[in-house]
């Protein structure tokens, strides 16, 4: 998306153009940051930086210690995304810990896997926004990486600590007020090395004997492969290539049930969690959105490249889920049942994950 690296901040001029297109693009098309930002050619991450000195106060790159004070904010809205969904959970930050640059929030609500290495600029926004004709300041956290793309955004409800806020941007607002920030291009997309390559049996076994599902992060790893070709290579028992309607399928189907689900959504920095029922399930064009109280989900159906049914041995017994992947191989987001550590997962959540329809050429291999 960004072909070269640019530093706007040592360029005034052009920043001070760049924040004036953001704003006429966000009031004229009636568009969002992100889309505003695409609109006019650079990333959400730049636009950001570029309204510093006005809607925007630059925070200190002191993210650890910010983010352990998130908590004193009270009840907000957590949002995360990636280019092909957006996750969104209202509560409150809680047991948060942090181990280096890897932090966690184990909220009943609020629940994160946290990767500071990947967070290059934070911000504080206040701005107007217009509901129903009704015209109120928003106040939000908002932090992007290295790339300009969006990590993870803190919004101020009603009821949020207004004052707390107050309090943590006047803490860690950077002395000087700069605006525009110091981008560079995304990575390509990575190129899997080919399947001959790799040792085959080697790498059946040793999924064969997975005994937690967080060991599977270590042997795409250990054996140099993407989760795509990982899937590929699996043994055939473990995973289901399956029909790309398959999210809507499961979403209906727990919204019909009340079958509690796992719903995770990420990007390099942040990993974000629903845990609990679904209800209120809306397509809207090519929007696949859950609407509940508390939580909103927006997937774009229409760039689900693959979807896999997977099984990962663990020493509770093996864990299921519904993998989605975009044309890149990129994950957009995967689904599990509820489930602690230490308790076989649930009867009905397998069930319903095996039942879903396999994609028509693996239906015919299977012949």
């Amino acid at each position: 998306m960004l072909a070269t690296t640019r530093n706007l901040q040592s360029q005034p001029s052009d920043i001070r153009q760049l924040r004036a297109q953001f704003l006429a693009a966000k009031r004229d098309q009636k568009l969002r940051n992100r889309d505003a930002a695409a609109a006019i050619g650079v990333s959400e991450g730049e636009a950001l930086a570029a309204c510093v000195g006005a809607e925007a106060i630059r925070l200190l790159p002191r993210f650890v210690e910010i983010f352990e004070e998130v908590p004193q904010l009270g009840a907000v809205m957590a949002l995360t995304r990636n280019d092909n969904v957006v996750h969104e959970k209202d509560g409150s930050y809680e047991k948060m810990s942090h181990n280096g640059q890897v932090g966690l929030a184990l909220g009943e609500a609020i629940d994160l896997r946290i990767f500071y290495k990947q967070w290059h600029f934070g911000c504080a926004v206040i701005e107007e926004i217009s509901r129903g004709g009704e015209t109120s300041l928003q106040k939000s956290l908002q932090f992007y990486d290295l790339h300009g793309e969006a990590v993870h955004k803190v919004f101020l409800r009603e009821h949020s600590n207004h004052a707390a806020f107050d309090a943590l941007v006047a803490r860690w607002r950077d002395p000087e007020q700069l605006p525009g920030i110091t981008v560079e291009p995304l990575p390509p997309a990575a190129i899997d090395k080919p399947d001959a390559e790799i040792d085959g049996d080697s790498f059946r076994t040793a999924w064969s004997n997975l005994s937690d599902t967080h060991q599977f992060y270590g042997l795409l790893r250990d054996f140099g492969v993407s989760r795509i070709q990982a899937l590929r290579l699996a043994p055939p028992q473990f995973v289901r290539q399956v029909d790309n309607g398959a999210v809507r399928l499961i979403l209906d189907q727990a919204a019909a049930s009340g079958l509690p689900i796992m719903v995770f959504v990420g990007n390099r920095g942040m990993i974000q969690i629903h845990s609990g029922p679904v209800s209120n399930v809306k397509p809207m064009g090519p929007w696949l959105n859950v609407l509940d109280t508390g939580f909103n989900l927006h997937l774009r159906e229409d760039k689900i490249a693959s979807s896999w049914v997977v099984s990962k041995p663990t020493s509770d017994g093996e864990v299921t889920s519904l993998e989605l992947f975009d044309a890149d191989g990129g994950t957009i987001a995967m689904l599990f049942g509820v489930r602690k550590q230490g308790q076989p997962e649930l009867p009905a959540w397998r069930a319903a994950a095996m039942n879903l329809p396999l994609l028509p050429s693996a239906a015919e291999a299977q012949a």
